[in-house]
């Protein structure tokens, strides 16, 4: 199987795999984080799918990490709730970031074997994009994970003694 080939299967199975932690994670936040990124996942399957048809490569400029932060802007009061990710939550982001960081080495690989442009510009893409979901996928698992500190940190609070 051609590099381009298992990059496309790739893909397919994180679109699949998404869709599925995306139903059964029980947190509002993991469940929109996954099905954002199943969308970002089918741009990639569709931006191969050109690169294999012979096509012009048309790049879909997205932020993954601009949308994320609409996520989080879309969902801010609730997340005070502190409503509790479930033991099961954790481990999709877990998998996610694992299957993300796999996909990363692989397009890395691959991008120092091909022998076209198109396929250049394709792969450099789609590490870029990657990169973006595995710190995505971190943000929200260490939120999930401990929604207090994480906002402590990320509003960079200060505590001050009286």
């Amino acid at each position: 199987m051609k590099s381009i080939e298992l990059a496309l299967k790739m893909e397919t199975d994180a679109v699949k795999f998404y869709t599925e932690a995306a139903d059964k994670v029980s947190h509002p936040v993991g469940k929109k984080m996954f099905l954002t990124i199943v969308e970002d996942e089918k741009n990639h399957i569709k931006m191969i799918d050109e690169v294999l048809k012979g096509l012009e490569l048309t790049i879909r400029e997205a932020n993954p990490i601009k949308t994320v932060k609409t996520v989080f802007e879309e969902f801010k009061d609730k997340m005070m709730e502190r409503i509790q990710a479930q033991t099961d939550d954790l481990e999709s982001f877990r998998i996610a970031m694992e299957m993300e960081k796999e996909g990363i080495e692989f397009y890395k690989k691959v991008l120092n074997e091909v022998n076209t442009e198109k396929e250049k510009k394709l792969f450099e893409r789609l590490i870029f994009e990657e990169e973006q979901h595995h710190k995505i996928f971190a943000e929200t698992y260490n939120f999930l994970k401990d929604t207090g500190n994480w906002f402590m940190w990320k509003e960079f609070s200060i505590v001050e003694g009286g």
